[in-house]
């Protein structure tokens, strides 16, 4: 791999290394991830952490609420159990929206997720709606992943949930979707550790290559769906709030630990086993990819962590041996192959995303023109 090949350098501002095979460095060491933090995080984070973009909140709800209007929602907000989307929800309610509350059951949940859910939807009274897979499924499909040698092993659990959040938006008549997803937690995320989890095609591929269950009822969402019917022709906007407020990790948790009952799994994502034992020993063995470089790296630009304090956890696990073991166990039987089995998927070389069929293609074509036609559409009164 590329990666292999070049002399080893780690970024000067943050902790990201040549583990990316992508990275690329100016000539005083700061990498490509910091470069464009400051092109396209940088100056809306420092506003939203100094409560300059309140305005722009404000405007948001108040469109979110008329949007509404006299309907037993106005928005919906997926909920995994992790920090930031537990965060969002407890903002949410406290902007006085209504969200319904949907979840995936991927059939990984921890038992603290579980919990965690739980505890929010019931504290702050509202409603849940959750889409459990069909196991025999999901079961099928994650081992074609995992035959497939690839380093986005995750895809079977990431892609359902944009489904699951339109087909309640749909069948309410909501118009918006609450997003998580935020530039002071998540600014720096190698595209090169892992395919994009949205590629049916990709998806489906792969499971006709190395499965031997048909999906009928896994959902599988399109890209015309994802990317045109739903938010084009539907008008369900996708809106990131947390983009737009104060966000402060550590912060974050007391309070929702205060606010809801929330405990912590010890590492983001950890709320799904299959997930924390994917990003904890399955892409650091297998790819050398570490994910925590480029959570503590997005930590480190957003000013909540210094670099020195970012190297210092690197030299600590989330994940002991232990915990490591007890997951291979619980995954291979719940797999139904044995932990040797499980084992040696694992070990088998390395595939690259690109030796299965792929999207890739459309979706840089619609990256590139979606922009201009979005805001062509909206002049034009097509979009909201």
């Amino acid at each position: 791999m590329a990666a292999e090949a070049r002399p080893y350098q780690r970024c000067t501002r943050t902790i990201m290394d040549t583990t990316d095979p992508d990275i690329w460095f100016d000539e005083n060491g700061v990498s490509s991830h910091a470069i464009h933090f400051d092109a396209t995080f940088a100056s809306d984070l420092v506003r939203a952490q100094a409560g300059e973009r309140k305005g722009e909140l404000d405007a948001m709800v108040a469109e979110i609420k008329a949007a509404g209007a006299g309907k037993p929602y106005d928005c919906i907000i997926g909920v995994s159990g992790g920090v930031d989307s537990t965060y969002l929800v407890l903002q949410a309610v406290r902007l006085g929206l209504r969200p319904l509350i949907v979840h995936f059951d991927s059939g990984w949940n921890s038992e603290l997720a579980v919990g965690n859910i739980h505890n929010l939807v019931t504290t702050l009274g509202l409603d849940l709606y959750t889409h459990v897979v069909d196991w025999r499924e999901m079961k099928d499909l994650q081992l074609s992943f995992f035959k497939a040698s690839l380093a986005n092993c995750d895809i079977p659990t990431d892609h359902a949930f944009g489904y699951v959040a339109y087909q309640q938006a749909k069948k309410y008549g909501i118009k918006y979707i609450l997003s998580g997803g935020n530039a002071a937690t998540e600014s720096v995320l190698p595209e090169s550790w892992g395919y994009n989890a949205d590629d049916a095609k990709h998806l489906k591929a792969v499971q006709r290559r190395f499965g031997s269950v048909k999906l009928k009822t896994y959902p599988i969402m399109g890209m015309f769906a994802r990317h045109i019917w739903f938010p084009m022709v539907r008008r369900i906007q996708t809106v990131r709030p947390l983009n737009y407020m104060p966000y402060v990790y550590t912060e974050a948790k007391q309070d929702i630990t205060d606010s809801v009952g929330w405990r912590d799994y010890g590492g983001k994502h950890y709320e799904s086993v299959f997930t924390r034992y994917f990003q904890g020993y399955y892409l650091p063995h297998k790819f050398g990819y570490d994910k925590r470089l480029a959570h503590y790296s997005s930590l480190v630009l957003s000013d909540q962590l210094t670099r020195d304090e970012a190297l210092a956890l690197m030299e600590s696990t989330n994940y002991p041996e232990a915990l490591r073991n007890q997951d291979h166990e619980f995954i291979a039987k719940k797999l139904g192959v044995s932990v040797d089995e499980l084992e040696a998927l694992i070990e088998l070389p390395p595939v690259d995303y690109t030796a299965y069929p792929n999207s890739e293609g459309l979706w840089s074509f619609i990256r590139k023109v979606g922009a201009p036609v979005g805001r062509l559409a909206r002049r034009l009164g097509i979009m909201s």
